[in-house]
């Protein structure tokens, strides 16, 4: 099939890329000229197993084609696929200036029926108003066509988004025209081996789908930081815990683990959205709002636990920092509790050493540009060298299990403050570290 993908963001270059492997022709459009001639040279601007491997490949066939001429594309396409930015706007609805503008764009150049599917993450009603603005662009152009509007929620996690794009647990369309249906069954159909995995419904439901699976996702993390931080009160401990609810089939283990708090660009901005729908339909979303705050707070546990164990005034410490990405196998720092532990540490006074495998150039340019106290190491070592301690908020793979005994020659104090309980209590006991987890820990012998 002839695809266009409007966006070669996270979504939209992932989707792009994965749809161009099966055959299909597809191009991807972006108004940043900067950015396209990058792709075009083969240069991916984020990280994510795998995609560059089918950008370079599918790019090279013909197959996959960057442009910023959005009408060439359009021309040469009967399936349109919006996945541009929804921003969180100031009041924490979802800013939808990006995808209008699509929709806008597109009825100024559409010269054929068209089939226009959005990817991106809106609220419910959005399907509506992306219709309605492209017939009104072809009111003004005296144009009859046939658009359809229809609602294909993403769900990708960073750092598998091309293994889950390519064997999805579901695909989502929300459309009441069966020949759309059928046709967008098709193009999924190398992905959707098992038929079930093909759900349709309507728009709206598709719509708020994608809202209530982060937000469940988001209110799972959220009580398990509250079930923690009642462990640590009664002395409990939290692992045990999660070992012994997940195995309930009901409950199951995934998205259990206590932490400092989730992040990146989906549960934080989707949960607010979803709170911001409610009240605009005049209902109050208390369990989502208790969700946020209890997040917020959360992402401070591990300055706290420090600020207990050195004090209030950090002057003269430094801490090093292991994970700054908001999780593992992905450069992605938005909304990531890394930004705020390190921020309010140097705020009290302290130095940090950061090292992270992906996110180090992302943090030094976005997020820490002018803060001299925070200094970036060569590897996770030497962000140790002459530490208080360690404080360990990612867990990437080679954080699992570091040499303990290169750690100690490095750190002036062997402290541990472990934001996603990676560690094994009873060997770093052995080892003679002080250890400081979410939900439990113990000081040294």
């Amino acid at each position: 099939m002839k695809l266009i993908i409007i966006g070669t963001g996270y979504v939209g270059l992932v989707t792009g890329a994965c749809f161009s492997e099966m055959g299909n022709n597809v191009y991807c459009i972006d108004i940043d000229n900067g950015k396209v001639k990058s792709l075009k040279k083969g240069i991916v601007p984020i990280y994510e197993p795998g995609l560059e491997e089918l950008v370079l490949k599918n790019q090279s066939k013909g197959d996959l084609i960057f442009t910023n001429n959005l009408k060439e594309g359009l021309d040469n396409s009967n399936i349109c696929f919006i996945a541009v930015g929804t921003p969180m706007g100031e009041d924490g609805s979802a800013n939808l200036q990006h995808v209008l503008d699509a929709a806008k764009d597109i009825g100024q150049l559409i010269n054929h029926d068209l089939i226009v599917v959005n990817k991106s993450t809106v609220p419910v009603g959005t399907a509506d108003k992306v219709k309605s603005t492209i017939l009104n662009e072809l009111d003004q152009r005296n144009l009859k066509l046939n658009i359809e509007v229809v609602s294909n929620p993403e769900f990708l996690k960073e750092g598998s988004a091309v293994e889950d794009f390519m064997r999805p647990d579901r695909v989502i369309i929300g459309s009441d025209n069966g020949k759309v249906i059928e046709t967008l069954k098709e193009l999924y159909a190398p992905f959707t081996a098992n038929h079930e995995r093909f759900i349709t419904m309507d728009v709206r439901s598709a719509e708020m789908t994608k809202y209530a699976a982060n937000a469940m996702l988001a209110t799972r993390i959220s009580f398990m930081n509250e079930m923690a931080n009642i462990c640590e009160k009664v002395g409990a401990d939290v692992n045990n815990v999660r070992r012994g609810i997940g195995s309930d089939k009901r409950i199951g283990y995934n998205f259990l683990y206590a932490g400092c708090g989730y992040g990146g660009s989906c549960f934080p901005k989707d949960v607010k959205a979803l709170i911001k729908t409610a009240a605009h339909n005049g209902y109050d979303a208390n369990i989502l709002e208790a969700v946020e705050s209890l997040n917020n707070q959360q992402k401070l546990s591990l300055v706290r636990k420090v600020v207990n164990r050195f004090g209030e005034n950090l002057s003269g410490f430094t801490f090093g920092i292991w994970g700054l990405s908001f999780k593992p196998e992905t450069d992605d720092m938005r909304e990531a509790p890394s930004v705020i532990i390190i921020n309010k540490l140097c705020e009290l006074g302290a130095k940090v050493q950061v090292y992270d495998p992906q996110a180090m150039e992302v943090a030094e340019k976005y997020y820490f540009e002018d803060n001299r106290k925070v200094k970036y190491a060569k590897n996770k070592y030497d962000a140790l060298d002459s530490v208080h301690s360690l404080l360990l908020l990612t867990e990437w793979k080679e954080f699992r299990s570091p040499d303990f005994e290169e750690m100690s020659k490095r750190m002036n104090n062997k402290i541990i403050f472990d934001g996603r309980n990676q560690y094994n209590k009873e060997i770093l006991r052995e080892v003679g570290f002080e250890y400081h987890q979410i939900g439990n820990g113990f000081k040294g012998s």
